[in-house]
């Protein structure tokens, strides 16, 4: 049986979430590559339109925090999870690179600010419930999101878990050669 999550009882009020725009030709030129000047944006399904959420109608926890998952905009694969804060996800926006808050450090954290490994933020997306955040994002061919080094925060597998044929894992060390 599941069971629902205890929530805070002071909650930000549930936001309406409507698209300012009204027509939908203004939808498909802006967010199609090459119209209007745009090329990283995405393109979005065939009749669908984006909705708009402003920083403030998010959900943040009684921390003031959102988890936000980073995830390679062309491949799909999941990066890393981190926190934001408000001012983290404004800051992520105005720089268009990925700027999150750590908990540990109560401070915010520009990735890649010292490692060099930034991730170049091209969309922020929102989940239904809007609590919690997703950055599409280009970590590079090179880049590496891990503080271990390794490209994906997501590069070991529980004991016991199931594997299929079809799931990808971890790519295999490579060897060195004399």
């Amino acid at each position: 049986m599941l069971h629902e999550r205890a929530r805070p009882v002071a909650r930000r009020p549930t936001a309406t979430f409507e698209d300012p725009v009204t027509d939908p030709a203004d939808d498909a030129a802006a967010m199609t590559p090459g119209v209007g000047g745009a090329t990283d944006e995405p393109v979005p399904p065939q009749g669908s339109r984006w909705a708009q959420v402003d920083v403030a109608q998010l959900r943040f926890d009684q921390d003031g925090l959102v988890p936000v998952v980073v995830q390679q905009h062309d491949t799909g694969e999941v990066l890393m999870v981190a926190w934001a804060d408000a001012p983290a996800l404004q800051r992520t926006l105005a720089l268009g690179e990925a700027v999150f808050y750590s908990r540990s450090r109560q401070e915010q954290w520009h990735k890649g600010a010292t490692s060099g490994n930034t991730q170049r933020v091209l969309d922020v997306r929102v989940d239904c419930d809007a609590d919690v955040v997703l950055y599409l994002v280009d970590q590079g061919s090179a880049g590496v999101a891990c503080h271990t080094g390794e490209r994906s925060c997501f590069h070991r597998r529980l004991t016991g878990a199931p594997t299929t044929p079809h799931q990808p894992g971890p790519a295999p060390a490579k060897e060195s050669t004399p």
